[in-house]
């Protein structure tokens, strides 16, 4: 098992829930940390909460996984930092809250291209670094919808499931590369944090409501400090979840057929 302190990583999605509880755990272990997301203004805050952190061990790079023309030259700009990236947390995204009927296209290219496109073009990006440096580890924040699609995420749900699928892919191509490279997917269920209110609707407009299983959700930093642990044990994959998605997860895997009649009256908003 390798520790995570005095690694360089970095966080996309810093700038609030499981970002920013994330900063705030590995900043405490002694690691650097490049903290990207699109707000400025958020990431200085996030930034100035890390106590006791020596300022020049946070460095600021933000920012919008949508600028897919943008991403090439900001991971160029990660890597000149502090001139290595030892691991780089795709966490940077947004969720959805309509029906499919009710949602237009442009609402569900918008999905994939930040929480999909966004993410594997940082990840391709930094390929020939890790390959160079014969070292690294990816892990990539999907969600429990990345195995159970459940409704009013119809968007969000496919682009959670094509994550599994490419990194699954990479972790494999990248072993004949380089046993040392690592990939750990990480499956949350509800978690308290902004996401539902942030959350795409039909048209484009933000949700603007939190969601009651999401106000009843998993305190950010108790995922965080689970997380932690499965990047240093190299899990290849983890589902950090609730009772209802746990066993969601399981009738999904041994009983499909009853899942999707489960699934049909669920609570999810």
């Amino acid at each position: 098992m390798t520790k995570l302190t005095g690694k360089v990583i970095w966080i996309t999605g810093a700038s609030s829930g499981i970002g920013e509880a994330l900063t705030y755990a590995l900043a405490k272990r002694g690691n650097r940390l490049i903290l990207s997301a699109r707000r400025t203004e958020e990431l200085e805050r996030v930034k100035n909460n890390c106590a006791g952190t020596d300022p020049k061990d946070i460095h600021i790079l933000p920012l919008d996984l949508g600028e897919i023309n943008q991403l090439k030259e900001r991971t160029e700009e990660a890597i000149r930092v502090f001139g290595q990236i030892d691991v780089l947390i795709n966490n940077g995204g947004i969720s959805q809250r309509s029906l499919a009927k009710d949602t237009s296209l442009e609402v569900d290219r918008r999905l994939m291209e930040v929480d999909y496109f966004g993410t594997i073009a940082l990840t391709k990006y930094l390929i020939p670094h890790f390959i160079q440096q014969q070292a690294g580890h990816y892990v990539v924040v999907t969600s429990v919808t990345g195995k159970v699609g459940t409704p009013y995420r119809s968007g969000y749900s496919a682009a959670k499931h094509a994550l599994h699928g490419f990194f699954d892919a990479l972790r494999a191509e990248l072993w004949k590369e380089n046993k040392s490279i690592y990939v750990t997917i990480v499956g949350p269920g509800w978690i308290r944090t902004n996401v539902s209110i942030n959350a795409l609707t039909g048209d484009g407009t933000p949700n603007r409501t939190m969601d009651p299983t999401t106000a009843r959700g998993i305190d950010p930093n108790v995922l965080a400090g689970k997380m932690i642990k499965a990047i240093e044990r190299k899990k290849n994959e983890v589902f950090i979840a609730g009772t209802k998605e746990t066993l969601a997860l399981y009738l999904k895997r041994f009983f499909p057929g009853l899942l999707s009649k489960i699934i049909r009256n669920a609570a999810v908003r």
